[in-house]
């Protein structure tokens, strides 16, 4: 079946619900909209559409057809983005991936990056989720934790991210600084909600400190950073974070079991883009100086 301008129609029209709203999106007359709707289930022989005087509502069948057609449609508009990718020079769009914890690092470097580039548009997309970069979703990837497996990537280490037990001097006054490992059991942590968290602190948190110390607990690794500087009680940070935080006491040293190793990620086919190397070299000579 080669009726992709029909199925491409009678997506916005399922999206939009009315031929006037798929006609202006896709540019064309409603005529053709409506001669494209009638084609294709002509062709399938189901009903898409159910049609009223509000527009049109997709059938059973009209459902089936839009997710395949919007998950088509999203692939199409990935690939533009990784063709766009692959020009010679460092501009267009620059698509950078990472967890939203490490802004007070990527944020800084890829501003700085932006102004030697100024023809660039930079995207930084921040989320849990691992973003698909053989779909085009983004050109570089900065991730945590073990390394990448996907066959079609390329990964590079981009160092390690060292953490230390830290207390707010507030804190610190009003409850003592403890010396020992057993004087943390008197103390009160910031933690994680997540128990099946896999960050090395985390899992050192759990194994150590009674759940009843764990008494301010957060989802968002920037929340527990402003609580700990609030005064909420003793917890783990990146020595970089908690030295730009000021105001933070270091109770217990960074250690090689507590850090985290970081990825610098890319796809094969975007790897040697010029705007793609261009910011792992920055990115790697930025490193250095951690």
């Amino acid at each position: 079946m080669t009726a992709w301008d029909e199925i491409r129609t009678a997506y916005h029209v399922a999206r939009l619900g009315t031929v006037s709203g798929a006609a202006e999106a896709l540019g064309v007359h409603h005529a053709t909209v409506i001669r494209h709707v009638d084609a294709l289930e002509a062709t399938l022989g189901v009903k898409l559409f159910q049609r009223h005087a509000r527009g049109y509502t997709a059938t059973e069948a009209g459902m089936d057809m839009l997710q395949v057609a919007q998950a088509t449609d999203d692939q199409f508009a990935q690939l533009v983005s990784r063709i766009k990718g692959q020009g010679d020079g460092v501009e267009g769009e620059l698509i950078v991936t990472s967890l939203g914890a490490f802004s007070y690092l990527v944020t800084p470097a890829l501003v700085d990056f932006q102004l030697q580039h100024p023809n660039l548009v930079v995207r930084s997309l921040t989320d849990e989720r691992v973003y698909r970069l053989e779909y085009g979703e983004a050109h570089v990837a900065i991730r945590a934790g073990a390394a990448p497996e996907e066959p079609d990537n390329v990964a590079q280490k981009f160092g390690y991210q060292n953490y230390a037990l830290y207390g707010s001097e507030a804190y610190v006054a009003r409850c003592g600084m403890p010396e020992s490992q057993a004087d943390l059991q008197q103390h009160t942590f910031v933690a994680h909600d997540d128990e099946s968290m896999r960050a090395p602190s985390h899992r050192w948190l759990t194994a150590n400190i009674p759940q009843e110390n764990r008494r301010f607990r957060a989802t968002d690794d920037r929340v527990i950073r402003d609580a700990i500087a609030a005064g909420a009680g003793l917890g783990f940070l990146p020595e970089i974070c908690a030295n730009e935080i000021g105001g933070l006491v270091q109770v217990a040293p960074s250690r090689p079991e507590w850090a985290v190793p970081l990825w610098l990620v890319t796809h094969v086919d975007l790897h040697r883009t010029a705007k793609v190397q261009a910011l792992l070299s920055y990115l790697k000579d930025l490193s250095r100086s951690w």
